[in-house]
């Protein structure tokens, strides 16, 4: 196997993580809505904003194998990192909720699920658009080589 055969397969399998990632994000976030009905509040609706899209956009990447999908990509999970991040900050009540954007239905300070007592739905998706971001800069710094 020649040396940009092999650069390629890693760039294909780097490009898979991240929509696998993505994805596994995408079906998460639909499941916790439409199976455990947890009704998304506005912040987890903006997250969804940024991730539902990475997961299409990273699939279109890996057929024909197009590592430039990166510059698409990347903007999306690191808009995605700091409203996550915003949204983590203020159930962890850091951030205090008189700056929570929910002014009706869901309040995005509660925490309406908890995974293993403190993996909160938007420390999830933060730690999703973390992966996804490493990836893609992993894969954006490969093609600089």
């Amino acid at each position: 196997m020649s040396s940009v055969e092999q650069k390629d397969e890693r760039a294909r399998v780097v490009l898979f993580a991240s929509w696998l990632l993505a994805a596994t994000a995408t079906l998460g976030s639909l499941f916790f809505s439409e199976v455990m009905q947890l009704p998304p509040c506005s912040l987890c609706w903006v997250q969804r904003i940024f991730m539902f899209p990475l997961a299409i956009i990273l699939l279109v990447g890996l057929f024909p194998l197009d590592t430039s999908v990166v510059r698409y990509a990347l903007p999306l999970a690191l808009c995605g990192i700091a409203v996550s991040l915003y949204h983590t900050l203020l159930q962890v009540g850091i951030i205090p909720e008189t700056a929570a954007p929910c002014q009706q239905g869901v309040s995005c300070s509660s925490v309406s699920y908890e995974l293993f007592g403190f993996v909160s739905i938007p420390m999830l998706s933060l730690l999703a658009f973390l992966g996804v971001s490493g990836l893609l800069l992993t894969l954006k710094r490969s093609e600089l080589k």
